[in-house]
């Protein structure tokens, strides 16, 4: 599943790709990928231009000037994919992923007046777009439960720390992946965010020191930084919001580096099954 990082590079670019533009059609192929009802499509999407791209989590916010929201999950393996001649010429990139478009895993396709399309592809048809009135989507149970932002400039480490208090009895890898503690943590950020501050996913919140929660809160807002900046992580079903791949697997440190020397102490990785999950680590120097 994508984690805040993709989900933060698909909004950038989408913010410069799509915000201004006129929905004039909409098709799907997936009712679940797509539940909203025919009135409220057509009374509240088409015809509206895009007005901003948010995210909250992983969950995209496509702001309307109708005073609603497309508020898109992408769970497993959903992406959003841009098309049009104003960026692409009369193909596509080299280096996209996704050939042409639609495809056999084309749920919906949104038309612009300028011809442009926007796809959103989903081969396990788990993601879904849905309207809801813009002043609404806070209400949204999901949005009431989720965790504050990590990256955000006013998340101090002590807000942090302080989202752990009542985990004492959960491993610390668990609770980084409980969305209601922090939001947009998943797999691959908890694994690297846990080896660059020598933390062993399977130690109890309870045993983590506050220095050590510091070099944690610190290593993980580094590596989401750093795969942002890197377009995000492709792993199996991920692209950008113009097909492309990231490339942040190229600086991973522990994730997918089973069998491999540690950078910091040359020990051997390991993969285990940890809180339900493949989780990488360092036996060595993880502690």
């Amino acid at each position: 599943m994508p984690e805040l990082p993709e989900v933060e590079t698909v909004r950038r670019g989408l913010a410069t790709l799509i915000v201004g533009k006129k929905v004039v059609h909409e098709s799907h192929d997936w009712p679940k990928s797509f539940p909203n009802t025919k009135a409220d499509v057509e009374q509240f999407l088409i015809g509206a231009n895009i007005t901003a791209i948010n995210r909250r989590a992983k969950v995209l916010l496509i702001e309307l000037s109708s005073g609603y929201t497309l508020v898109t999950h992408l769970k497993m393996t959903g992406q959003i994919v841009f098309r049009g001649d104003a960026v692409f010429g009369a193909g596509h990139p080299n280096d996209s992923l996704i050939g042409e478009l639609p495809d056999k895993s084309t749920r919906v396709t949104i038309d612009f007046s300028d011809g442009s399309h926007l796809y959103f592809n989903d081969q396990r048809k788990f993601g879904w777009m849905k309207l809801y009135p813009t002043l609404e989507v806070p209400e949204i149970d999901f949005m009431k439960r989720v965790g504050p932002e990590p990256l955000e400039d006013d998340f101090t480490a002590k807000d942090f720390s302080v989202r752990f208090t009542r985990r004492k009895n959960t491993s610390i890898k668990a609770a980084l992946l409980d969305q209601t503690v922090v939001a947009g943590v998943g797999n691959i950020y908890a694994d690297e965010s846990l080896w660059g501050a020598q933390i062993d996913p399977r130690r109890k919140v309870g045993d983590v020191s506050g220095s050590e929660f510091e070099r944690l809160y610190e290593e993980l807002r580094y590596v989401m930084n750093l795969a942002i900046e890197k377009g995000g992580s492709t792993d199996k079903n991920y692209v950008d919001a113009e097909g492309k791949r990231g490339s942040y697997m190229d600086f991973a440190r522990v994730f997918r580096r089973e069998k491999q020397l540690c950078p910091r102490c040359g020990a051997i990785i390991t993969k285990i099954k940890h809180a339900g999950r493949g989780t990488h680590v360092c036996e060595n120097c993880q502690t």
